[in-house]
């Protein structure tokens, strides 16, 4: 099956074609022709994932996908969240956001965080949701070159590496994009 990731961020798409294989196709915005903003307006990680896809899919007519992603800190009340991307203001760095992190963790014995992944996917016109959760912990400061976002500072329970210390194989059996991704392709190969 062809699907289209209502992403632009090329990190993601590279880690979900390593996920998905040779058996389905995953095209980039760019292979479709689409080239700008996909909107991001719910309060909700549920709402934004359907919000991509639907904005494809209503303007290509090309099965699809898109997800959203979260990072919900005990001590923090669940922050950042459906905010993640943007923790430390409009179009902030990777750093910037991590940073934050650290900053408003600095002290915190809690260091409890979950990972959380919710993909909507559009074929033929229906919408299927799957959702992935990785529980782990804030580690005090970045360890790790590979990865994004705010991977240099998670460590999944049960590890001792943070993501960004991880092979995209290890993470991608673990991470909560990588579970909410397993179901997804279980999906596809059952229609």
């Amino acid at each position: 099956m062809r699907l289209v990731l209502a992403s632009n961020n090329a990190h993601k798409l590279e880690e979900i074609r390593s996920a998905v294989g040779s058996k389905h196709e995953i095209l980039s915005l760019s292979d479709i022709g689409f080239v700008g903003e996909i909107p991001e307006t719910h309060d909700t990680l549920q709402g934004n994932a359907f919000e991509k896809a639907e904005y494809i899919y209503s303007r290509f007519g090309l099965n699809c996908f898109a997800d959203d992603t979260g990072l919900e800190i005990e001590v923090l009340n669940g922050e950042p969240g459906v905010y993640s991307a943007r923790y430390a203001g409009e179009k902030p760095s990777f750093d910037d956001n991590m940073n934050k992190v650290l900053l408003k963790m600095e002290g915190k014995s809690n260091r409890k965080a979950v990972f959380r992944t919710i993909i909507s996917c559009i074929i033929e016109g229906r919408e299927y949701t799957f959702e992935g959760k990785c529980p782990g912990q804030i580690v005090t400061s970045k360890q790790g070159e590979v990865g994004f976002g705010y991977d240099p500072i998670f460590r999944p329970d049960g590890f001792e590496q943070t993501f960004a210390q991880m092979s995209i194989e290890v993470k991608n059996k673990i991470s909560h994009r990588g579970l909410a991704m397993v179901q997804l392709i279980q999906f596809l190969n059952s229609i």
